[in-house]
Parts: C-alpha cells; structure tokens; sequence
C-alpha cells in the first residue's frame, strides 16, 4: 500500500491529540464504472469515519451498506492508498489532528438498495444521490463539476489524486 503524507505544519505523532481514521471505497462494476454518492453539488466515494473499536474491513462493510445499501459482506481486504493528514489546532485551537483515508477497490455488481441505507442529516439534506461513472470518464466528471460549482472542501482535488494512483497501480 502506498502512502501520501500531507504535513505542512511538521508536526510530529508526539504532538497529535486525536487519531482519526476513515475509509473509502472504489465500488467498481463490470462495465468499469465506479460508483460515487453526489451531495451538495460534490462527488465524494462511499465511505466514512471508523468507529471507536471498529476494524478497517467492518467500516467498509458498514459505510457502503448506509450509503448504498448494498451488502459487502467482505472477510478481507488491502487498502490501495492511505492519505495521511496533520492538521494543527484542528478541529480547535490547541488540539492536533492526525486523519488517516485508507481507499479501496471492490469489484461489484451488486445494485443499490436505497431502501436499506442510512443518510446522515448532512447527506439529507445535501439530496444525497447515488451516480455510476465510467471509470474513463471520471476525472472529466469531477473537474466539470468542481467548475460548476465551488468546490469549498477540496474534496475533488483529493479525489482526482487517488484516481491517478488508482489508475498509475492497475
């Protein structure tokens, strides 16, 4: 697995406060098209924060059944990327923040169950939405879109980086 490392700030794992870690997950089907929730005008990959006392495989499993309703059921699996981030006096001054994304390929067919996902409020009221992409094409999807509107979070500037990986490693 490889791993990216953002530190503008040099901090060092002494100087961090809390650890947080996420998952993300490249669903994929057989027509070679990735699957992205859409919310608030931004593409982003299923996925979410890992829970207190929660493995790596059992947050992919649950994430992408609340955002997509599909049942992975995955035992096993290897990360393809980890975007390591140090973020001084975040989320508050005088706290440090280590956030860890480890991304995922799954290769699926499966098909949303929208009647068996779980939204947050945020996801809610962003008209959250489920689109499949052909993985060809998704780069010129998440930049005409970052165009159309403002891309405040930059999270297609993160999401066009684990692309290239993705695409550089297959």
């Amino acid at each position: 697995m490889k791993k990216i490392t953002t530190n503008e700030y040099n901090l060092k794992d002494e100087d961090i406060t809390e650890v947080v870690k996420r998952v993300k997950v490249f669903l994929i089907n057989s027509k070679n098209e990735i699957l992205l929730g859409y919310s608030h005008n931004e593409y982003q990959c299923p996925g979410g924060h890992v829970e207190e006392n929660e493995d790596l495989v059992s947050a992919i499993n649950r994430e992408v059944q609340e955002e997509t309703g599909i049942e992975l059921n995955v035992k096993e699996a290897n990360p393809f990327l980890c975007l390591e981030g140090y973020y001084k006096d975040w989320p508050e001054v005088g706290k440090n923040r280590k956030i860890e994304i480890y991304y995922y390929e799954i290769k699926t067919d499966e098909k949303p169950n929208l009647e068996n996902t779980n939204y947050t409020e945020s996801e809610q009221e962003g008209n959250f939405e489920l689109r499949y992409i052909p993985l060809d094409n998704v780069e010129n999807e998440l930049v005409s879109n970052a165009n159309k509107y403002s891309d405040e979070h930059g999270i297609t500037k993160e999401m066009l980086k684990v692309i290239k990986e993705y695409k550089d490693n297959k």
